[in-house]
């Protein structure tokens, strides 16, 4: 068994309102049903943060002219399929190195594989790891940019956000730039859509974690037995992933029982949403300036580039 999984689990059922970390979705399963969730026309972060990438891209090449600025160390937090990174590298022609880093080695390895065949000149590496925390980079002349694409930003709740861009700006160093995208708040029911999908996408990836409980730690759970939900707390600004019990049922984790009434759910995700003036209040704090903003028609979803600040 994987302690840190094993520990995190456990812990996790035996509080009042039971609760998974979404990092533990990202089996090679996981990432595969996620991979679906990105093309699912609900899904508008995706689309709608792709049709952004090149021009945010190409205006970046400009400004980092401007910067003097003349290669870049391009790093991916939570790597994923590394699909969002290839409009970037299309059009950012100053990235000298690539470093993708995400906790599912085996699905980071296949994307990386697959990358370089698209970018045989760029040198590429990768690195299985928790990105939320800080990593000691390989040194480089280059100025490194982090890549933080996605709302994975908001699954953190406010002071997991925080720290991430602290320890963000800590892996990649003083003068460094971060690149990141934002969800942004709207509709309740296009929010609700996006994380309840009519093909039922979604349900599948939020259950995966109960089979990869089942399979990593001799776990009992009947996945007839719980149903995805999400809604949108409006008073939190998130959008709340739970898989809730169908009935009154125990259920055994690595040798520990557990108890659901019927209706008890398990927490599993948060998507916070951020007007970009609310997400300001984050990166001050955390020691980036926004240099750049660039939103989606409606405001539907934004992209920022964040400068580390040179007085901290």
């Amino acid at each position: 068994m994987d302690n840190e999984f094993k520990e995190d689990v456990l812990a996790g059922l035996r509080l009042t309102q039971k609760a998974l970390s979404p990092k533990y979705f990202y089996d090679a399963q996981g990432s595969k049903y996620f991979d679906q969730i990105c093309q699912l026309e609900e899904y508008y972060p995706y689309r709608t943060e792709l049709s952004l990438l090149p021009e945010v891209a190409r205006e970046l090449q400009d400004y980092f002219h401007q910067q003097s600025v003349d290669s870049i160390q391009l790093v991916e937090f939570g790597a994923g399929s590394l699909h969002k990174v290839k409009p970037v590298l299309q059009e950012l022609k100053m990235v000298k190195e690539f470093i993708a880093i995400d906790i599912s080695g085996a699905h980071l390895q296949a994307a990386s594989e697959e990358l370089a065949e698209a970018f045989p000149d760029l040198p590429i590496k990768a690195a299985q790891g928790d990105f939320t925390k800080p990593i000691e980079l390989a040194p480089s002349d280059a100025t490194p940019m982090g890549f933080f694409p996605g709302s994975t930003i908001g699954n953190f709740d406010p002071g997991e956000a925080l720290d991430f861009l602290r320890n963000a700006r800590t892996t990649l160093g003083k003068d460094s730039y971060l690149l990141l995208g934002v969800d942004t708040k709207k509709d309740q029911q296009m929010l609700e859509d996006a994380y309840d999908d009519s093909s039922n996408v979604t349900a599948r990836f939020n259950k995966n974690i109960l089979t990869r409980i089942n399979r990593e730690l001799n776990g009992n759970f009947d996945l007839s037995q719980f149903e995805h939900v999400a809604i949108y707390n409006e008073e939190l600004g998130r959008i709340e992933m739970h898989l809730r019990s169908l009935v009154d049922q125990q259920v055994t984790v690595a040798g520990e029982t557990f108890q659901f009434k019927q209706g008890e759910t398990i927490h599993t995700e948060n998507s916070y949403k951020y007007h970009p003036d609310e997400f300001d209040e984050l990166v001050t704090a955390a020691g980036w300036k926004r240099e750049c903003l660039w939103l989606a028609p409606d405001a539907i979803f934004s992209v920022m580039l964040l400068h580390s600040k040179e007085d901290n």
